[in-house]
């Protein structure tokens, strides 16, 4: 007789075949505001394709089968090549195909930005990893426009919507990814201490000249890009060089793969160290000017990172809500429970949040020659990098929780989620770094900032439970340097409310406000103050009644 040792029930089915972006009605309604409706048929067809089972086992599969380095071929010739399962390429090949690693700048079509923020903020729900190269490629833009010459041999490529993984160089390729190499050991966010030297090849030197690069990188991503845009010690100070794999004469350039991070997330992407020795690169932008030129790129990864965190943070909460609906406890639904209700709205909300600001934020981008915006992007931007990434960490641990030990393993994405998360903190400047750039931005550009302040008093001044907070903003831009993290929170926290109150329905902009401007809010998630409709909430936040 065979043995039967339980019955499988109460079992919550794997969320899959899920129209991310139908169901998201947040997203929907910013994507309209931004005036995207030309590109909301593509958009909408992503969130269907990326929730589909089949990509879904591609994310598992690229992170699980992490990517490899070969250092030398069979034949003892120096390759430095990684190779990565057949899963990343199909995940990169949907990512390309959507133009994300272009599109303001290959179609910039009104509501390009809005658009494009959509697509990332969907792919980061399913494999944050691939985001990595993409937003590189997409920052250098900008950076490598400056050069002319340049850019007209590589617009073609950049601007290309196929992914060719094929290592050879660049006038071979139908399509190109730029990374980015600036961290040194000895210095890490402190760029300023970098000392990888750049000599000139021939008598001329400067803007447009060849150099030769020696020196190290502690991190260096992604390594299978075909160029990176490399910080070094010209003699007129640290400028900005792009380094292709391959030299103009089509030899292997001499980076040197020293070996790739064992990572505590991201494992689909590859993070590597490098030895410069001699390698070959073109200075981009003036001598001496490595730092802002390296930084125009750094605007644009910070806001990829609030993008990207507030997809999984969706995510996240999706699973929550998913799980939630089907597990029966003590006798009935787990969404019924009226202190899982508390967790889940709350949870909502602050994805909510989360969505708004970083479409706003995108929509700042695409519109940056008008002062508010100017505004928007300068200065809230680096507010909500710390704020939305740190808040992601918090939110997938919570989520986590909901499904118990089922979430705690790794035959779910939870587990994923939650080590993808921290990254977004730290890559392109910690917490830290974020509020000390608030600051000096305030202090940099008081026209901007007041621009700000009074579009915040025009929608939060009427609130009485928003009033101190705004006053508190009029009166400590001038903090010193210890404060920094709490007067961040406290401006990303106001402008949240203010899109809420704009564009949220009123139960959602109500508790918001109640819970985060409320004298017991004690950032746990779950402790929302008496009295909100919490139906209301989770139906928005699922796209129809749960």
């Amino acid at each position: 007789m065979p043995w039967t040792t339980h019955d499988v029930t109460n079992v919550v089915p794997e969320l899959k075949d899920i129209a991310l972006y139908g169901c998201d009605l947040a997203l929907q309604e910013a994507l309209q505001r931004g005036g995207a409706q030309a590109y909301e048929a593509a958009v909408a067809a992503y969130g269907t394709a990326l929730g589909r089972e089949q990509t879904l086992r591609w994310a598992e599969e690229a992170n699980r089968y992490k990517p490899e380095l070969h250092s030398f071929d069979r034949s003892g010739h120096r390759i430095d090549v990684v190779t990565f399962h057949p899963a990343w390429h199909a995940v990169m090949a949907m990512f390309r195909a959507q133009n994300l690693v272009s599109l303001p700048f290959s179609d910039p079509r009104p509501g390009a930005w809005s658009a494009y923020a959509a697509g990332f903020y969907l792919h980061a729900q399913v494999e944050d990893g691939s985001l990595c190269p993409g937003s590189m490629t997409f920052a250098s833009i900008p950076v490598l426009q400056q050069e002319p010459v340049l850019f007209a041999q590589l617009a073609p490529k950049l601007y290309a919507i196929q992914h060719d993984a094929r290592d050879l160089p660049i006038p071979q390729k139908d399509a190109i990814l730029i990374g980015m190499g600036m961290t040194e050991k000895q210095g890490g966010s402190d760029v300023r201490s970098n000392t990888t030297v750049a000599t000139p090849i021939a008598a001329a030197s400067g803007r447009g000249a060849a150099y030769r690069l020696v020196g190290h990188k502690w991190f260096f991503s992604a390594p299978m890009c075909d160029a990176h845009l490399v910080l070094a010690r010209a003699e007129g100070g640290l400028s900005c060089f792009y380094v292709p794999r391959f030299t103009p004469d089509g030899e292997k350039n001499a980076v040197r793969i020293q070996r790739l991070k064992d990572k505590l997330g991201n494992c689909s992407n590859a993070s590597s160290e490098v030895e410069l020795q001699d390698a070959w690169g073109l200075m981009v932008g003036e001598e001496g000017r490595g730092i802002p030129t390296i930084l125009a790129m750094a605007g644009y990864t910070r806001l990829h990172c609030v993008i990207g965190s507030a997809g999984m943070l969706r995510q996240a909460l999706l699973q929550a809500l998913h799980h939630a609906r089907h597990r029966q406890v003590f006798g009935k639904p787990l969404l019924e429970q009226p202190l899982m209700q508390s967790v889940l709205a709350d949870m909502a909300l602050e994805s909510e949040a989360a969505t708004q600001l970083m479409m706003q934020l995108a929509q700042a981008f695409g519109r940056a020659d008008e002062p508010l915006q100017r505004a928007y992007q300068r200065i809230v931007t680096p507010a909500a990098k710390f704020w939305v990434c740190k808040r992601g960490v918090e939110l997938a641990g919570e989520a986590m929780e909901v499904l118990g030990g089922n979430g705690y393993v790794e035959d779910g994405p939870l587990a994923r989620l939650f080590r993808g998360m921290p990254v977004n903190s730290i890559w392109e400047g910690s917490g830290n770094v974020m509020c000390l750039d608030v600051l000096r931005a305030i202090r940099h550009e008081p026209a901007a900032w007041q621009l700000l302040l009074d579009e915040l008093a025009l929608h939060c001044g009427g609130d009485a439970r928003l009033q101190p907070a705004l006053l508190a903003l009029q009166t400590d831009a001038a903090l010193e340097e210890a404060g920094a993290r709490l007067f961040a929170q406290n401006l990303v926290l106001l402008v949240q409310a203010s899109l809420l109150l704009q564009h949220a329905p009123g139960d959602v902009a109500d508790a918001f406000i109640a819970s985060r401007f409320g004298p017991a809010w004690g950032r746990v998630y779950g402790c929302l103050p008496p009295g909100l409709n919490h139906a209301a909430i989770l139906a928005r936040a699922w796209g129809e009644p749960l």
